[in-house]
């Protein structure tokens, strides 16, 4: 999602998670350039699941939008979750048109809701890192802050999936830095970005975010909704209305290239 600043339900995210960045940051010192252009842009460890690719030891540190459907591809990427109460609406409406999709959870998101991380996998999509804290600014905080933050999220989504590692990284806001492009991406993780903001976080109405999307579709096939955060009633119901019209535009629906 695009930066933005106060928001309440991220600030408690982060205070539970402030335990475990000091705990991590003390123990281990060990996204394209900082600039417009990053923050514009927006493997799994068991074989047998649905949606999951090879492990791979390392990926491309580019910062992926393209589709491996090619030019007739759509991404639908989720963010922000899993929602005991939106993700498994959104879950029923991707189920209902056939259409798979790329989550982008947060790191205690996905370990207070390990059944959701599984129904996900199960249902053959895709996991993204979104970090610990979804901290916007993280472009701004030392190399050791930025590792904590991705691979304590890498953790927490691969122990709740039981053992399904994310495939994606996507920076809070786009803040991407080329440190954590490239630490994700040597943990086989390719930094995503996005081509479309639905904005249906700012919840503008369904009509809105149907609008925004049928609109802006010509930038690029990834699109970025939510699950979590708040009442994503429009996402639900927006998405209900998207998917046919895309697919009634000769769009067919895969993940983000590798």
């Amino acid at each position: 999602m695009v930066r933005r600043g106060g928001r309440g339900w991220y600030g408690q995210v982060a205070a539970a998670a402030l335990g475990v960045t000091a705990v991590a940051v003390a123990a281990s010192l060990w996204t394209s350039p900082v600039g417009p252009a990053d923050r514009t842009a927006g493997a799994s460890a068991h074989p047998a699941a649905p949606g999951a690719a090879p492990q791979a030891a390392a990926v491309s540190a580019e910062i992926a939008h393209v589709s491996d459907r090619g030019a007739q591809g759509i991404n639908i990427t989720i963010d922000d979750g899993p929602d005991p109460v939106w993700t498994p609406q959104v879950l029923q409406v991707l189920e209902e048109y056939g259409v798979t999709a790329t989550f982008c959870m947060i790191g205690p998101q996905a370990q207070a809701h390990p059944d959701l991380v599984r129904a996900v996998v199960a249902a053959g999509h895709r996991l993204c890192n979104h970090t610990v804290a979804h901290d916007v600014t993280m472009d701004h905080k030392s190399e050791a802050y930025q590792s904590q933050q991705i691979l304590d999220a890498d953790r927490m989504i691969t122990e709740a999936s039981g053992g399904v590692e994310p495939l994606y990284y996507r920076a809070p806001g786009g803040a991407f830095t080329p440190y954590s492009r490239k630490l994700a991406a040597s943990h086989g993780m390719r930094p995503l970005g996005w081509n479309v903001d639905s904005k249906d976080f700012e919840r503008p109405g369904t009509s809105a975010v149907v609008a925004t999307v049928k609109d802006e579709i010509s930038n690029g096939p990834t699109i970025l909704f939510h699950d979590a955060g708040g009442d994503r009633s429009q996402t639900v119901t927006a998405l209900r209305e998207v998917l046919p019209w895309l697919k009634a535009q000769g769009y067919s629906f895969g993940f983000p290239v590798r």
